[in-house]
């Protein structure tokens, strides 16, 4: 079957962004479930000039049935639309399959498109290759886990799968993917090292904010390599390519702990920096013997959600754990201890019942941030404009239906620059959200980055961070923040980076 006729599968990760990528983990996972029984092609748009020239000129040898897109809120849409629209139009018999959060979480308008014939609704490694034995045969989809697809106009979700044992799961195709696209090509400079690599080791997190694009993929499942698997995995990584450190791209890398610690006693000596996401409230019952082996162990910062400085927000985002705003400030001044950079993300604009509610909001959130920054002023802020997602059911979600908030319900009104920066939480379409109230979360974000300049751009000298710092400083100290346009002007000129919009800086 591996050679017959339109029976290969092309994979495309359309591009993300402008800056330097990381090797496109999703589409490898996918293609390591398929590898066996069929002939895998992959096509990634960051490393194309212009990817719609191999798409197509590989689509025209009529030796492929399959086109797998894997598609995030924002950027990817500008190439996953117009080309899988293209696919349809000039090569109708081809398959069009669609993963990824956006995928999932906008399903309707997907598949409401007439181009996409199935979205794959969280972890492909069964269901894909699933979905192409049943098309090959002929067969249902209705017992594949994992999909949705519309029939006879009626939108069909079939039953969501049981995470899988990570460690029973094939091995990514590195080598493969090579040969299209070099994996040293992929391992950049960042502040951690100057060959750092993504990796996944778990899928998932065990938690259920009402903000978050993953709860209704993983519905509060985690699984997770083995600590043994994944220390393999990177040992091999270094070995054959020279890596000398990792972002970890877990949804919740220390759900474990029991894991985390034997991997950090794994790779105590292999001297290999990283980074990882983590809960506040899962990390504070690490013992401090604990925290000290991650440091030595090369763990160098630690993505937190801490959301909001407000109980009464953190209820309404339906947090879970037991993360409190006291225990946020207390952990911040803990980590410090231990060399381990806490980077803290806040969403502010959630909605309220009037405009003043929710402007107080973000005025007290502002003063917690700069009370963090006064305990522990190593911490990373990370600041987000609340958007929705579309977890249907819940409370936050029909706030924001009350509210008047929708999204588009046509695929194609997506490609709206406004909707991208939306993806990227930096562009507010939701009706509670004024322009005095924007500019102040944004103008104190101009001014936090003036003053506090992210350690993760490491291009930004000790010479550049005292003239931000000097400039920025009387705005600081005295909460003023309209106008900050000298600010803006140096950080374009230093060409500055927003790890929460671009990653970290990397050459």
């Amino acid at each position: 079957m591996r050679n017959s006729k339109k029976n290969k599968v092309l994979l495309f990760n359309p591009r993300s962004g402008r800056w330097k990528h990381r090797v496109p983990n999703s589409i490898l996972q996918v293609g390591a479930s398929v590898q066996e029984s069929h002939e895998v092609v992959y096509v990634d748009g960051n490393m194309e000039h212009d990817p719609w020239v191999k798409i197509s000129a590989l689509l025209s040898t009529n030796e492929f049935g399959y086109f797998g897109v894997t598609v995030m809120p924002g950027p990817q849409l500008k190439q996953a639309i117009p080309f899988s629209k293209k696919v349809r139009e000039l090569f109708g018999s081809i398959k069009i399959i669609w993963g990824g959060y956006f995928a999932t979480n906008q399903y309707k308008v997907v598949l409401d498109s007439g181009f996409v014939d199935v979205v794959i609704a969280g972890p492909a490694d069964m269901a894909f290759p699933s979905l192409l034995r049943a098309w090959e045969n002929n067969e249902s989809l209705d017992e594949i886990k994992n999909l949705i697809y519309k029939k006879d106009d009626t939108i069909v979700k079939t039953r969501k799968e049981e995470l899988l044992d990570q460690n029973s799961l094939p091995r990514l195709p590195y080598t493969e993917f090579d040969k299209y696209y070099p994996i040293n090509g992929y391992l950049s400079k960042t502040f951690m090292g100057k060959k750092t690599m993504a990796y996944h080791s778990s899928f998932g997190c065990p938690f259920t904010c009402s903000f978050c694009a993953v709860v209704p993929i993983y519905n509060a499942r985690w699984k997770g390599k083995s600590a043994e698997n994944m220390y393999q995995d990177i040992k091999e990584l270094k070995d054959k390519y020279g890596v000398d450190s990792i972002e970890f791209h877990d949804n919740n890398f220390f759900t474990s702990r029991k894991r985390v610690v034997e991997f950090s006693k794994l790779i105590l000596k292999d001297n290999i920096q990283w980074w990882g996401e983590g809960r506040i409230d899962t990390l504070d019952k690490y013992s401090d013997e604990d925290l000290q082996l991650l440091s030595d162990a090369g763990c160098r910062m630690i993505f937190f959600g801490a959301e909001s400085g407000s109980e009464e927000v953190l209820k309404q985002m339906d947090k879970g754990g037991t993360q409190s705003p006291e225990q946020i400030e207390n952990f911040a001044v803990r980590l410090k201890r231990f060399n381990i950079i806490p980077e803290y993300s806040f969403v502010l604009g959630m909605p309220g019942d009037d405009p003043k509610k929710v402007m107080k909001q973000i005025k007290e959130d502002i003063s917690f941030i700069k009370k963090i920054k006064r305990l522990n002023p190593d911490t990373e802020i990370i600041i987000y404009l609340y958007s929705p997602v579309p977890t249907e059911g819940s409370d936050l979600y029909e706030q924001i239906t009350a509210a008047g908030f929708a999204f588009p319900e046509n695929l194609e009104d997506w490609l709206n620059p406004a909707w991208e920066n939306f993806d990227l939480r930096k562009n507010p379409l939701t009706p509670w959200l004024n322009g005095a109230m924007v500019d102040r979360i944004k103008n104190f974000e101009t001014v936090l980055n003036g003053y506090y300049p992210t350690s993760s751009d490491y291009k930004i000298t000790p010479f550049k961070r005292a003239v931000l710092k000097g400039i920025a400083s009387w705005r600081y100290q005295f909460d003023y923040y309209k106008f900050p346009y000298e600010i803006k002007l140096m950080h374009k000129i230093w060409r500055y980076r927003q790890p929460e919009i671009e990653g970290f800086y990397s050459e």
